[in-house]
């Protein structure tokens, strides 16, 4: 039996490739997030939509605020219906749109740079404010993710919210969005494969989500880096990847350490997926 979701809304995923939303916080306590992001830009000398690179980045293994807020109960228990008990978190992006912002996602699919292979990661994009159409909430299109991987171009786009600035270059079709707004508190489930994108944030308050990237234990990394995640639910039977450790203190010198670690890895991963992206030499699913 499913633990959070219904057979509906499993199948529902399964076909369209995102499901939402569902609830994971109440909306005070997802204000109450939101200032302690607040208070931690201020002590990191700016907004992180402008601090950008490794300020937006597995935030997990610094704060533990954010560590908490990947392992929601709510959250973990709907991905364990899509992609069963043993679940790493791959990686966690905050997603802030500043008040009366150009910064769009365009067209593009998560998996396109990441190198998992099966295309079993799943991404829970979860909203510490309301994320309305106006203010640039995410776009889904419906049975996208069985187009397979699209061809992307990198810095193909001038105002990006995604650090790449990557947008699908083949032709797909793109009719039939489905707009995805979402309270503050609720998330939304897609597919790495889902093509999606969000629109400029033409409010006077801050769009402020933050995107968890979860995989079964069973996925492996396809590149020659090593990679690294973290285990946040069941049990790792495979070793695929290094396991990463919770912050023991919010940004204290083991957990900076760490996380500076990581995320030259993960940007020696990235570069390398680019490269065999942009050279057409693109592994299939297997």
């Amino acid at each position: 039996m499913p633990k959070a979701l219904t057979f509906e809304q499993v199948e529902s995923y399964r076909r369209d490739g995102y499901l939402f939303p569902l609830p994971a916080l109440r909306a005070e306590d997802a204000a109450g997030y939101r200032r302690r992001l607040e208070a931690h830009e201020e002590r990191a000398g700016g907004r992180l939509s402008e601090l950008g690179g490794a300020a937006r980045f597995k935030n997990h293994l610094l704060l533990r605020w954010v560590n908490d807020l990947v392992r929601l109960p709510a959250i973990l228990d709907a991905v364990e219906d899509v992609i069963g008990p043993d679940i790493l978190c791959y990686t966690s992006t905050f997603f802030i749109k500043d008040e009366n912002n150009p910064a769009i996602a365009a067209w593009h699919q998560d998996a396109t740079y990441f190198g998992i292979r099966p295309h079993e990661h799943i991404t829970a994009w979860l909203a510490l404010t309301p994320s309305t159409p106006e203010g640039g909430c995410l776009v889904f299109l419906p049975g996208s993710a069985a187009r397979g991987q699209l061809r992307h171009r990198e810095n193909a786009v001038e105002h990006s919210v995604n650090g790449g600035k990557q947008k699908i270059v083949e032709a797909f079709d793109a009719r039939n969005p489905t707009v995805a707004p979402l309270p503050a508190g609720d998330f939304s489930l897609h597919h790495t494969l889902c093509v999606h994108r969000s629109a400029p944030n033409r409010t006077d308050n801050r769009r402020i989500g933050i995107g968890i990237s979860y995989v079964p234990t069973r996925v492996r990394h396809i590149g020659g880096q090593r990679m690294s995640a973290m285990l946040v639910r069941g049990e790792d039977k495979f070793g695929h990847f290094d396991l990463e450790p919770d912050p023991v203190a919010d940004l204290d010198d083991a957990a900076r350490a760490s996380h500076a670690a990581v995320y030259q890895r993960y940007r020696e991963n990235y570069n390398e997926q680019r490269a065999w992206h942009e050279a057409g030499r693109i592994p299939p699913d297997a």
